[in-house]
């Protein structure tokens, strides 16, 4: 039984990777912005409305803490792909996957869930450096988290210039080696 916590950079490729590794290890997959994008369409507004609620009202993120804070009470054998999962769910396998903020930029704008809409690389970097800052300082605030401390990682990767599938396939090859508690599951559906 294992749990992966995978945290990182805007446009890092966490979802992607997720899915991969999920796969790949016949385990559960969950995201938090999947999760975040749930409690936006029960509120029917746009998730980057709620992004925007969420960095002046703190019950966005406690219902998303709280709700990572039971998966990994509750089960095993899953990945997440959220920013802090690593820090609400301490017995993981803690993974960071780092991007330059160009390559960054290039894939969010690429992306189908480019939700703040930019037309231009520089556009991006900009925004995403905003939102950034914005998180940093709301998890300075409501966990005294500073965002991302290499430290709380077992496995940091810079996907600037390495394929997804690479990326998973340096993370399969690392819960395989250094967790003992891995064993595939025939029942675990990815």
């Amino acid at each position: 039984m294992v749990i992966i916590t995978i945290s990182g950079s805007p446009g890092a490729g966490k979802s992607t990777v997720a899915r991969l590794v999920a796969k790949r290890l016949r385990l559960k997959h969950y995201s938090s912005g999947d999760f975040m994008r749930e409690i936006a369409r029960k509120r029917k507004i746009p998730f980057l409305r709620l992004h925007l609620i969420g960095q002046k009202d703190p019950s966005i993120d406690k219902i998303l803490d709280e709700r990572q804070i039971q998966l990994g009470k509750a089960q095993d054998n899953f990945i997440i792909d959220s920013r802090l999962g690593f820090h609400f769910i301490p017995n993981s396998l803690k993974i960071f996957l780092k991007v330059n903020e160009r390559e960054s930029a290039k894939r969010i704008l690429k992306s189908r869930r480019n939700e703040e809409s930019f037309s231009t690389v520089s556009e991006a970097i900009k925004i995403i450096r905003k939102r950034t800052n914005s998180n940093k300082m709301r998890y300075k605030k409501y966990y005294n988290l500073k965002f991302p401390d290499y430290k709380a990682f077992d496995l940091i990767i810079d996907t600037s210039r390495i394929s997804s599938d690479a990326v998973a396939n340096r993370i399969v090859q690392f819960v395989k080696k250094n967790s003992k508690a891995y064993k595939p599951t025939k029942n675990t559906k990815p």
